[in-house]
This record gives structure tokens, sequence and C-alpha cells, in this order.
């Protein structure tokens, strides 16, 4: 009867059972495991999502998690006893227990082994919190010897794997903290605690160690490639909105336009100049150079005296403009003491200290809805177009223990601290989307912690120095943190700082000036090319004029983002859509290639285009074309082999770009603006060499009627051996589309299809919107 009973698949809920030594009680969720002095909360999200907390025998403290915002579905999973184990299983993924190591495992549906917790590794520390009784918790994983793991967020030590090193997490300028990791093998792990915690991976395993926590709790996402992984993560997390067409454009910025006629006189030089320009960002003191003024989300410097007809002229030249708003707040300011007479400022020292600047609460409700309305009558109503909500960090320096007793309403500063972008930008967005519903919502911010993609907010880099080393280490803090499901990110274009390699004038610096064009052709594949710094201009006028070598170098990156923008677009819409990412480590496409895993200075963009930015002083670099296709040099049409490394050449107006053989780009307008010109006579350019699928998005480009169905995707289909372009019946509609459009289409080679212009078409396609095949000769 033993034997039996050990092996019975249990699927009642509130059950409680001993078996295999275990005691259990089901639920309709999961099962809740005593085991000792500490309960084990299995909790099933989907078959291949799951959440373990692990908490003191009998305590089972509520938590509120700031980052997930999915609740757990109704998932069919066995349960099962054997001598050793008890073990949970739905359809994709199984769990283990094993009592007498007190240790979960994580295995695949077929057996295989993904992951497991160390033996006896759980601790809880006690700590009083501020008045409160509560924990350090730490848990430590096991990995295989061999597996890197990738994410923590973005930090600017230039890891790519993240294995044998220590890091304190926590957020500050140039550091965005997320304890999540994503492995090869197709998994994730979230640590879902908001505190200051330590990552260390050594030969004693890998450990998450947090300052407070009632509980330890952490979700395990299976999804067999990294793709399924962010996708699932989104489902958990939110998705990611679509952001306005405009933004996917080129935008200037500096530190700091110093009156609105310069601002608008930028515009109208990029204009002149015949250089695309979407983007004009004002930075601070807006507000005027009085600290105790600080960031008083008004328009208080008399060289500022009309901003609404500042922004009328910007968007009179076709530009948009975003606007640097802070969290913290000088005494002397309207909001400031709104927010102090309510009780809504927190007690640290914030930059600029010394003045008596205070952060806001964003853990608090009215204090989120004030911010946002002095926001929403200063800014939006002038007709601002976006928000770069900087220094989201917070800024605080220095540091003292009691400033982190604060109370912000959901726990102290200490438990929540690394959280404060993500509550502080999704109160902009939220009240965003209530009261302007009709225009999309764009923010730039300096931090983010995990979830925060559904909150149409990029992140950059913060305060980098202009250097050779730093351009190099932002690839893999890029892809680092795209791997922490956060789709879009960007840099300062030359680094924010210039002192540190370039003290004296480095706009005569032919190194810095070099540096900065290398700079540029790499943000033209972010998130967002943006152009920003301090010491120095960084406007394309102030590095020469047309003919020459630096100027021309530059406005051909420039240009070569606005050729790129359908294509950028559409890859947005999987984003949104889909659950995919932007910029993507080889892996992610070529996971069978193992060599792909190690690469941390290219990247994919999309699903198409490699990406190999040079990052040396030298006009040319070595570049890996993984296994698994042909890739075509953009630049030549010239073919390649894959699993080869390749010299390529760039002199300084070319980044190697090499197109995957068997892929559809299509290829924009030459315009001054992204709205510029409709994309009625596409380029379709065709790499050939293997069968291709590709889908164009189209919607009205800044607004969210596309949630409601108002978007158009045309799919084209490529058969390599026949040579067949099929352009398949157009799927919605919306309004202002193009009901007629002709696509010229270009089969790339050596002759043809390549580089910025001069395609010769090599067939045309009128499309309206129904079904049509086209046959090339070869």
């Amino acid at each position: 009867m033993k034997r039996i009973l050990s092996s019975l698949i249990i699927a009642v809920t509130g059950i409680s059972s001993v078996m295999a030594g275990v005691d259990y009680t089901l639920n309709e969720h999961g099962a809740l495991i005593k085991s000792g002095g500490v309960d084990i909360a299995v909790e099933w999200y989907t078959p291949s999502v799951v959440r373990i907390q692990r908490f003191p025998a009998s305590t089972h403290p509520e938590k509120q998690s700031f980052s997930v915002t999915a609740a757990p579905e109704k998932v069919d999973f066995k349960i099962k006893a054997d001598d050793d184990a008890l073990t949970l299983s739905s359809e994709e993924l199984t769990l283990r227990y094993e009592p007498a190591a007190d240790r979960m495992v994580f295995l695949r549906a077929d057996g295989s082994r993904l992951l497991e917790e160390k033996s006896g590794s759980s601790r809880f520390v006690r700590i009083d919190d501020h008045g409160k009784p509560s924990y350090r918790v730490a848990q430590t994983f096991v990995l295989d010897a061999d597996e890197p793991v990738f994410g923590l967020g973005q930090h600017r030590h230039g890891l790519w794997n993240q294995r044998n090193s220590t890091q304190h997490l926590r957020q500050e300028n140039m550091e965005i903290a997320i304890p999540m990791v994503q492995s090869p093998k197709g998994y994730a792990l979230f640590w879902d605690n908001y505190s200051p915690t330590d990552f260390t991976d050594n030969a004693g395993g890998m450990t998450f160690d947090s300052r407070v926590g009632d509980m330890i709790d952490y979700y395990f996402i299976y999804g067999a490639t990294s793709d399924g992984v962010i996708a699932r993560w989104r489902g958990l997390t939110g998705h990611a909105p679509m952001y306005p067409l405009w933004s996917f454009g080129f935008s200037q910025s500096r530190e700091r336009y110093r009156s609105q006629d310069e601002l608008v006189d930028v515009v109208k030089r990029y204009r002149s100049l015949g250089v695309p320009l979407d983007g004009i960002v004002q930075d601070w003191q807006y507000w005027g150079e009085d600290h105790h003024y600080w960031n008083a989300v008004e328009f208080l410097n008399p060289l500022f005296p009309d901003p609404k007809r500042m922004m009328d002229e910007v968007h009179a030249l076709n530009a948009h403009a975003v606007i640097s708003i802070w969290p913290s707040f000088g005494p002397s300011t309207s909001i400031f003491k709104k927010l102090e007479a309510e009780g809504k400022l927190m007690g640290h020292m914030t930059f600029p200290q010394d003045f008596g600047t205070r952060v806001y609460n964003p853990f608090d409700s009215r204090a989120r809805d004030i911010y946002w309305g002095y926001i929403k009558d200063n800014m939006v109503k002038i007709g601002m177009d976006g928000w770069w909500l900087d220094a989201t960090e917070p800024e605080h320096s220095p540091i003292k223990e009691e400033d982190y007793d604060y109370e912000t309403g959901s726990g102290t500063f200490r438990r929540l601290c690394n959280a404060f972008p993500l509550v502080s930008v999704g109160g902009v967005y939220d009240s965003h989307r209530r009261d302007y519903s009709a225009k999309r919502v764009f923010i730039l911010t300096r931090s983010a912690f995990a979830g925060q993609q559904r909150y149409g907010a990029q992140s950059w880099s913060g305060d980098i120095e202009a250097s050779w080393t730093t351009l190099r280490r932002q690839i893999p803090a890029a892809l680092n943190f795209s791997l922490c499901g956060i789709p879009y990110w960007n840099s300062d274009i030359g680094g924010f700082y210039t002192r540190g390699d370039y003290p004296d004038n480095p706009l005569a610096n032919p190194d810095y000036r070099k540096l900065y064009t290398r700079w540029m052709q790499f943000a033209a594949f972010t998130g967002m090319m943006r152009s920003h710094g301090t010491n120095c201009p960084r406007e394309i006028f102030n590095f020469g004029s047309p003919g020459d070598e630096i100027f021309d170098a530059q406005a051909k990156a420039i240009r070569m983002r606005y050729r790129f923008i359908p294509y950028i677009y559409s890859t947005a819409w999987e984003v949104t859509s889909a659950g995919a990412s932007l910029m993507r480590p080889l892996y992610a496409d070529y996971g069978a290639d193992r060599r792909s895993t190690g690469v941390d200075d290219q990247f994919l963009f999309g699903r198409s285009v490699l990406v190999a930015p040079v990052v040396t002083p030298q006009d040319g670099r070595k570049v890996y074309l993984p296994a698994g296709n042909e890739w075509i040099d953009f630049w030549t049409g010239r073919r390649h082999k894959g699993a080869s490394r390749i010299v390529a050449d760039a002199p300084v107006d070319i980044i190697p770009l090499y197109i995957k053989a068997g892929s559809i780009i299509p290829v924009g307008p030459d315009v001054q603006y992204a709205s510029e010109k409709p994309w009625d006579d596409l380029v379709i350019r065709i790499y050939p060499g293997a069968d291709a699928e590709y889908t164009l998005y189209e919607d009205e480009g800044d607004n969210y009627n596309y949630e409601k169905g108002s978007y158009s995707l045309i799919r084209f289909k490529w058969n390599d051996a026949d040579r067949t372009l099929t352009v398949a019946d157009r799927e919605g509609s919306y309004k202002g589309m193009l009901k007629k459009r002709r696509f010229m289409v270009s089969v790339v080679d050596e002759t043809n299809g390549h580089g910025l212009g001069g395609d010769i078409a090599d067939g045309v396609i009128k499309y309206n919107g129904r079904c049509v095949t086209h046959t090339f000769k070869d």
C-alpha cells in the first residue's frame, strides 16, 4: 500500500498529505510545502512560469510585487512522490523538491536539468527594519560549470557573462540594478526583491543576497529560447507599448540650451543643412540658475519667456521637443511647497546638495498625482512631446543609513529603493495615458527596474565619460539590459563627459572627432539615436561643414538611421505584439553555434541585421558571422559564409553591417524627418540565399488606435528556389492608410541593392492590398 500511495498522482486541492517525508498542502495554483522551520509556496503562473516563496514556518507574509502584474492562471499540474522527492509537473516544466537536501530542482518536461537550488542554502537573518522585525534573505543556486548567465541590468563594468563576479545591485547613475539573469539554456530567474542586493557567483554557487525581505521570493521562467523567455517575462510583467514614429528618428541634445531662441535655432540649422532631425531636447535650468528653484517644472528662466511659442516654432519645423524633469525639487519651488505641506517629500540629501533639495515619494499615489499635475499644467499644455525623467535612481549622496528608514507607505525606503524608477516612471505613464490617451507617451529615463518596459520608457546609460573603452563597454551593457526584458536603450553619443581623455577642446581633437562619429554609427542601431553631452557642444555643425570628412560621415550615419526606419518600426511592432527584442545577442538566434554566445562586441538589430560597431581608433575590425546562414555585406553585396571570422574594412564613414541571407528589408525614403514622406515607393531589398518572410507594419504613428486594431500588416514571402516574391493580402486598416502603392524590389548582389542608395529595381510591384506574386530572373 505504501508503494502504491507514493506513486499516486494527486489532483485535488485543499488536501494535506505527508509523502516521501514531505508535509504539503495542495491549493488551486500549486502547493505549500513544510520543510523544517521554513514553508515553501509553489505557485504556477503559467505552465512555464512558477513562483517560489520561502518564509519562516506558518508566517506566509503578504507582499505586493511592483514588477509582476499578472495573476496566477489555472494550470493543470500533477504532483507525485517517490522515495526521495516531491515532484510537481506542468506540461512544460517540472519542479522536484528533495527534502533531505532541502532544495528545489527545475527540469524540462523531458527530465533534463535546468537549474537547482544549492542544498540548504536559503538564509534568513533576523534584522530590525526601522522598528519592524524582518530578515536579510539569501538563496544560492547551482549552475552548470560552463553555463554563462546574462542580465542584472545595465552596468559600466563591461562584463558580458556575469559568472565569477560579485556585484552590488543598487540604483545609481550609470548603474541600473535588475536582479534577473537569463541563461542560454532557455530560462530566466527573477529575484523579486527591491532592497540593495548582492549578486555573487563563485565556486560555491550563484547567490542573491538582499538586505531586507520578509521572504525569499523568485520567479523561474522557462521559454526554451531567449525570445521565448522574454515573451513569457512580458506576459508576467507587462508588454511594451509602441513609441511614436518620430522618436525613432534622430534627436539632438546638449547640456544645455540656454534660451528658447537657441533651441529653435538648432532645429533651423539642421533644416538648412538638410540633415535629418526629429527631436530636440531641453536639459535643465529652464527654470533658472538659482538652485533654490531647482526643477520647478516651470519655465522661470527669463531666457524662456514664451515656451508655448517655442513649442509652436519647433512643431512648425516638423520637429518634436523633449524636456528634462527630475524627481527632486528646490525649497523655493511651488511643487516643493505643495509636496512638503502634504508630507510627500523624502528626507535624504540629493543633487544639488546643500540647497535643501528634496526627492518626492513616488510610492504614494497622492505624491504621484501632484508630480503629474505640474507636468500636465506646465508642460503638456504648451505642447511638449516627451519626458526626459532624469536621475530616477534617485540621486542619493551622501548616503546615510538612517535615510533608508524613511517610510514610503508601502514599506521603508530600505525595502523598496531599487523600485523607485519603476513607480516614478510608471506614475507619469499611467497619468499621461489616463489624461491624454490620443498621444503616445515617450519617456527617457536614467534608471529602470524589472517590468519597466510596460511604461513606454527607454533608458540610457547615464553620465558616462568619452573614451574608446567606454564605447566598447556600451555593447554588453545594452545587451544585458535587453535580456532583462526591457527592449529600448540608448547612450549619450560621444559620452556625457569629455574631461577624462579629452580635457582640452575635444572638438579640435581628431581622436575625439572620430570617437564621436563611431559612437553615432553605433547609436543608429539602438533604441534611440540621441546626441548629448557636456564640456563641448555636439550638434553636427560643430564638427565642420558639408564636404568635411567627419561632418559627412556623421550626416551619413543619421541618414542611414532614417533609411532603416520602416524596418525599425516594424520590428517595434514585433516587440509590442510578440515580446521580441530590438538589440539582440547573437546567441538569441544562433544558440546552436556555441561561439556566438561569447561574442560581446556585436549584436543583431532585429532578426536580420548584424551590427559590428568599430570601437577602436583603427579603420576596421574583426567580425564573427554565426553558423547557420550566409551573410551579405550591407555596403558591398558581397557574400560570406557563416561560422567564419572575417576582417572588415571600415573607413570612418562605414560601420560594418551584415544582412542574413534569406532576409527582406524595407528601405525608407531619404527624408528630413520621419513622417515627411509616405512610404508609397518603398524599396524592398531581397537578400537571397534562403527563403524569407517579412511583415511590414504601419499605423497612424502617434496615438493608441493600434490597440483597437487600427493598423495594417503586409506580409512578404520570398521563395528562393523559384525567385518569387509574394505580397499577401493586406491585413487591417487605419486612417490615412495608403490604399495603392508601389514596391521597388531589388534582389541584392554585388552590383545592386547595397549601401544607402542607387538601387536599380529588379521589379516594380503595384499593390492595392490584394495578393500579388512576381518572379525575378536569375
